[in-house]
């Protein structure tokens, strides 16, 4: 059996300098040895690919520190072994001195990168066990103290997690900060590629963050009672269409079947809250089920009137005890491989619910049909035929 990740990191950062240095050292002679005795016949930029791959393994596992020694390492063996004259720190040609020269970049660089997406994954990680650790003990105190006692201790607990959220902003701030200013060296001299994937970074962490604050103030303006409805007559097959295409990218490898019935009635309300609910739910199904599995999109009309919108997936399923608490703030159930809430902190299933609550609906999970796991319905309310 498999032990699980967590288990296998903590491995890891137990092992010793000596015992890092000695596993990063034979990754590179392993990739050495196999290829040494082929040095005049094996292409280059395979042999400089395979060093890449084991610098990324020592980056993944042991951080920039080895990632770096790792890097200057395999520039040797690669001028060493596979540049000619051979057996010799000599080059020959200027093309070789350009080969090696890019060879040593490119694996500075994605060996640093490696290492910082690692880094930012722990932090996040250990900034959402300390939000979820005090939001925790947020509700212990209302539950112990006096209501003077508890308001109190609230006052304390809303700076705590202020400044756990004040992280969370950071975060991508930090990023985009790094990537631009990495772009805006003039001493440095980038790659395409590199150049690129730090535009990407400075793209990616600007969404988050935009999504990021979007999702506070919608639950902020939710909690309030102050999110204001702009009903209207709305198809529900465009609820969907439009929900499924937001998703876009991780639907890509995944069939998703929509079956609705031409028979269904419009639904009364916000197109675009009901729309926002339903791609959390979409969003989930594809974020928490394997690839290539089939996601199912249904709509039917309930016993009470209301349109009932049901997203299912083949994932690993939700344990009843965890059915309720994946829609609390700041909560994620203790699997990370199956459904919680999305995003660092944890509220895209509470904001979701809260839309829908806003309409005199509400969302329901329950155990999916024909081969299903997981089944989330969005309840939303129905033109009423008279008005039809």
């Amino acid at each position: 059996m498999r032990p699980p990740v967590g288990i296998v990191m903590l491995t890891v950062k137990a092992l010793g300098p000596i015992a890092k240095a000695s596993i990063s050292l034979a990754a590179l002679a392993l990739a050495t040895v196999g290829f040494a005795p082929f040095a005049d016949t094996i292409n280059h930029t395979t042999v400089a690919l395979t060093y890449l791959l084991a610098i990324l393994f020592v980056a993944t596992l042991f951080g920039s520190r080895a990632a770096l020694i790792s890097s200057l390492v395999a520039a040797l063996c690669f001028n060493f072994f596979f540049l000619p004259p051979y057996y010799t720190f000599a080059v020959s040609h200027d093309e070789n001195w350009v080969a090696l020269g890019a060879f040593l970049i490119t694996s500075l660089v994605a060996g640093q990168l490696s290492s910082y997406a690692r880094r930012r994954a722990d932090e996040s990680e250990f900034r959402r066990q300390e939000i979820e650790k005090l939001y925790s003990e947020l509700r212990e105190a209302f539950a112990r103290a006096s209501q003077a006692e508890a308001l109190k201790q609230s006052e304390q607990m809303k700076s705590a997690l202020l400044d756990a959220v004040t992280h969370d902003l950071r975060t991508p701030l930090t990023s985009i900060k790094a990537a631009a200013t990495t772009l805006m060296e003039t001493g440095i001299d980038l790659e395409d590629d590199s150049r690129r994937d730090l535009l990407t970074i400075i793209d990616e962490e600007t969404d988050r963050l935009n999504k990021f604050i979007g999702g506070l103030v919608d639950l902020a303006r939710i909690e309030a009672g102050e999110f204001t409805l702009k009903r209207s007559e709305v198809r529900v097959v465009e609820i969907i269409s439009r929900a499924v295409e937001r998703v876009g990218p991780r639907l890509l490898d995944r069939e998703v079947v929509i079956d609705v019935p031409l028979s269904l009635p419009h639904a009364r309300v916000d197109g675009h809250s009901a729309e926002e609910a339903l791609y959390s739910l979409v969003e989930n199904a594809a974020k928490y089920s394997p690839k290539g599995a089939a996601i199912r999109i249904s709509a039917a009309s309930a016993v009470d009137g209301s349109i009932g919108i049901t997203v299912e997936d083949k994932g690993r399923g939700i344990a009843l005890h965890d059915r309720e608490r994946i829609f609390e703030k700041f909560v994620r159930v203790s699997d990370p491989d199956i459904h919680s809430t999305a995003g660092g902190l944890g509220f895209g299933l509470a904001i979701a619910r809260g839309l829908a609550e806003s309409h005199g609906g509400g969302i329901d999970v329950t155990d999916g049909r024909d081969g299903y796991v997981t089944a989330f319905t969005l309840r939303l309310p129905a033109v009423e035929r008279s008005d039809s």
